[in-house]
């Protein structure tokens, strides 16, 4: 039975949210390093600069195909919004990539073997432009005090200085700026807490 997102075939010209965690829930990050050699990765594969490895090899790069517009990196699981333009084959070699590197460092750097990440990576097509501040903001408030995390793409948005291999213009267009941006995320937040407490009210009656 295939897995719920799991996604053989990818359509051009289209927006996913892929997600992906560490086999039997492991955690992927372990130390502050870690995030940032999981950026740097997408920095490797996604800016306009071709990479090249020790030894002079060139690394794979994606960014004409593909650009990244959210991510929030938790402790045993990552978030990704992606857009894939032309090539149809563009994210599956993409997370090929990705996860075959950290797999790599990981197990080198903590003296493991075997599986870092549970199985296939899982994705999910957003067939309505609409939706993607609401993934987006999905996206930015994983982390319980999502304002202050530091390894998500929030902090980026709307600020000076963007990594080039983040594009956060489809998010924040429909935004008049950071503050307004925030106060969409709050306001969900808010929402949220207050059909919890509904919900608790109702338990106890």
């Amino acid at each position: 039975m295939p897995q719920k997102n799991t996604i053989k075939e990818y359509a051009p010209d289209s927006y996913y949210h892929i997600y992906f965690r560490g086999a039997n829930k492991q955690k992927l990050f372990l130390e502050a390093a870690d995030y940032y050699y999981f950026l740097s990765l997408l920095d490797r594969y996604l800016s306009r600069r071709k990479v090249t490895s020790k030894t002079g090899v060139a690394y794979p790069n994606y960014r004409e195909n593909i650009k990244l517009l959210s991510y929030c990196l938790m402790a045993n699981h990552v978030h990704l919004l992606i857009y894939q333009a032309n090539e149809a084959q563009a994210i599956r070699k993409l997370m090929s990539s990705l996860m075959t590197s950290y797999s790599k460092y990981f197990n080198l750097k903590y003296h493991c073997r075997g599986s870092v990440f549970e199985s296939r990576y899982k994705a999910k097509r957003i067939d309505n432009d609409s939706y993607l501040s609401h993934i987006s903001r999905y996206i930015h408030m994983n982390p319980r005090r999502w304002e202050a995390y530091r390894h998500s793409s929030l902090r980026f948005v709307f600020a000076d200085t963007v990594p080039e291999w983040l594009t956060t213009e489809p998010i924040t267009s429909n935004f008049k700026g950071r503050e307004d941006y925030l106060n969409f995320l709050r306001e969900y937040q808010k929402n949220k807490e207050e059909l919890e407490l509904i919900k608790y009210q109702l338990a106890n009656i």
